[in-house]
């Protein structure tokens, strides 16, 4: 009789528990090859009813037979489900599912996280159908907020998250970037020297692009894509550029069409502007206070032809008194258009007292019959004060402190 070596007992037991840990390993893997992720379920959705329309929708499209039950199980949690296919090649299957309306919603159909498998390809619900998405819907949500989300670079300590959002919001309705009413930034995110906002729609992302350099708190905020944005390049103009533009009259308050507000600035004007003249208009300088008093009247004036005299031979300066017609207004007359036109330029894009001066042509037979329009007190319909919204480097100061608040002009980054 031929005696075998016998094996140790703790080997024995040892290669048995590696089998049995080898097969719970490979069935938790394929249990997640045929598990998949659905988001962007309505709330209130029940897993019977998800389970029951999605079984169906694969069979209506062939990717089951026409009596199979593809889907054997569905988890549904708050904002999201998983659910569970009775084999690899049908999970592979409902991917196509993705983009499926339902409730009002379109679900998100894709493999969970912890799926480590190779890329599948697949179409989505409207690729497979020929159906299209209903209006407004995303199919998409984490790359369509990608699409609305901005960094912005060299902030300071002293800004917070509402100083940003109001200051840059306030901004692009001032210059007309905005395609609705209302601050296009819906939240911003500050972290120590950079921050992130957040805007209503990626049209109005891509028009935000413009505020690139403006000046705020003695920075200049560097505005751009995010690092994982993957989309093409964007054609957009910096602050300076929109500057011109609005104060040109190119650009218009609240009038900015979905997706021009970039684009506008990369492209020449082909529209001819205002014809020059010799009178030039100066708007959202003054208020009605700043009208009654004598002394503050001429003080006024004296200084504004102090100052715009610098851009050629200035005849006169005229400005309404409070009820008259034209009043807050200012009137620069030249001794020719060449004059005004460098006073139009000189002037634009810059602040005072905390408001964007608009300097704009005059008709010329109007300013000589004093016909002005007459202008009611600064309200909520007029731009509010900018403050440094402007490319200014340093101020020019328009009037003396003497007893009365210091104004200033600010002065354009040359």
């Amino acid at each position: 009789m031929v005696n075998l070596p016998q094996l140790p007992a703790f080997a024995m037991v040892g290669s048995v528990s590696s089998n049995i840990l080898k097969t719970a390993q490979q069935a938790a893997q394929e249990k997640i090859n045929r598990e998949l992720f659905v988001g962007n379920t309505p709330p209130g959705t029940s897993e019977m009813l998800l389970l029951q329309f999605l079984n169906g929708a694969m069979r209506r499209v062939n990717l089951c037979g026409p009596h199979e039950t593809p889907i054997l199980n569905c988890r549904v949690n708050t904002k999201f489900a998983f659910i569970e296919l009775s084999s690899s090649e049908m999970a592979n299957n409902a991917l196509n599912l993705n983009g499926i309306p339902f409730l009002g919603a379109v679900l998100k159909v894709s493999r969970p996280s912890k799926y480590a498998g190779p890329p599948i390809p697949s179409k989505t619900w409207q690729e497979l159908t020929g159906q299209t998405l209903p209006t407004g819907a995303v199919l998409d949500a984490e790359q369509e907020k990608i699409n609305r989300e901005l960094f912005v670079g060299n902030t300071t300590p002293e800004m917070t998250e509402q100083m940003l959002r109001d200051f840059l919001g306030n901004a692009m309705e001032q210059v007309g970037l905005n395609i609705m009413p209302g601050n296009p930034i819906t939240a911003c995110r500050v972290s120590g020297k950079f921050a992130f906002v957040e805007l209503r729609t990626p049209e109005e992302a891509a028009n935000a692009l413009n505020l690139n350099n403006i000046p705020f708190m003695g920075a200049q905020l560097r505005v751009g894509r995010p690092s994982k944005w993957n989309g093409p390049p964007d054609n957009h103009g910096n602050w300076e550029d929109i500057l011109a533009k609005y104060m040109s009259g190119e650009l218009q308050a609240g009038k900015t069409a979905p997706g021009e507000g970039a684009a506008v600035m990369s492209a020449a004007a082909t529209a001819s502007g205002p014809t020059p003249t010799r009178v030039v208009e100066l708007q959202h300088m003054l208020t009605h206070d700043d009208l009654v008093n004598d002394d503050e009247y001429n003080d006024i004036l004296e200084d504004t032809r102090e100052e715009c005299a610098q851009y050629g031979q200035l005849i006169s300066v005229h400005i309404p008194r409070a009820g008259e017609a034209g009043a807050t207004k200012i009137y620069l007359e030249y001794s020719s258009s060449d004059d005004a036109a460098k006073a139009v330029k000189g002037l634009e894009g810059r602040t005072f007292d905390g408001r964007l001066v608009q300097a704009t042509y005059f008709d010329e037979t109007k300013f000589a019959k004093k016909e002005f329009m007459q202008r009611g007190p600064l309200s909520q319909d007029q731009p509010k004060p900018l403050l440094t919204l402007t490319t200014s480097i340093h101020s020019c100061f328009l009037y003396a402190s003497s007893g009365r608040r210091a104004r200033s002009f600010e002065c354009k980054h040359k």
